[in-house]
């Protein structure tokens, strides 16, 4: 009976450092950093002389290998965590931050109303407040039309507030700091926020998107399309 028992104890064993691991998946991947470093560190100590120019040009090679490993764990935990939204495609739920720093599902926008989102690439610049006061000038017009509006950029909540507060926006700002929702529009790309917008019709479907826009042309373009558009869909 005791090799029995054996068996069990062994197999229960993994599962519950399996368990602890998926639910710390950050010191996981630290673990896995520090254990590739002391797996390749030996091997370029040795070959120190090879990577100075000896014979065998093993020690660079090493080295390479484990910064090239951390460039990859590093942009998989970065990679956006959404998938590409395209003409037809559903506004996913997602959980952004507003000028409030309230917590905002963007899935939940479009359950009423249609929704415009209008992209810049930062507040309080002269090409964004311009189209942000375009929007601002025109908004009754879409909010008559049952459509809402909302400006998203990668600004941190309280900077969105001070624009907001400097230039009278009645509308909500979205901050997305990582660009993930920015980058599964399509407009995200090499650290920075294409100026653009979005329209949603009413239940989450896009139906609309200029990129790259003029800030003066975006408000207009938007509200042309909007009214294009049947009561049914707005």
């Amino acid at each position: 009976m005791a090799p029995r028992a054996k068996a069990s104890t062994e197999t229960a064993e993994p599962i519950r450092r399996s368990s602890r691991i998926s639910a710390q998946p950050a010191k996981a991947v630290e673990a896995v950093k520090e254990k590739v470093k002391k797996a390749a560190a030996p091997r370029t100590k040795k070959r120190s002389a090879d990577a100075d120019g000896g014979e065998g040009g093993m020690g660079a090679p090493a080295v390479k290998k484990v910064s090239l490993l951390y460039y990859f764990v590093d942009l998989l935990l970065a990679a956006p965590a959404l998938q590409p939204i395209n003409i037809g495609d559903t506004l996913p739920s997602y959980t952004l931050k507003n000028e409030k720093d309230e917590d905002v599902d963007v899935a939940t926008l479009a359950a009423e109303k249609g929704v415009i989102f209008f992209l810049v690439p930062k507040a309080d610049t002269p090409g964004c407040t311009q189209q942000a006061c375009g929007f601002r000038d025109i908004y009754p017009d879409f909010t008559s039309l049952n459509f809402d509006v909302y400006c998203l950029s990668a600004d941190k909540p309280a900077a969105q507030s001070k624009w907001q507060t400097k230039k009278n926006l009645p509308y909500p700002l979205l901050s997305d700091p990582e660009r993930v929702l920015i980058t599964a529009l399509g407009a995200g790309e090499g650290g920075k926020t294409k100026r653009s917008h979005f329209i949603f019709e009413k239940g989450g479907k896009l139906v609309d998107k200029k990129m790259p826009v003029k800030p003066v042309e975006s408000p207009k373009l938007a509200l042309e399309f909007v009214k294009t558009l049947t009561p049914t869909e707005a």
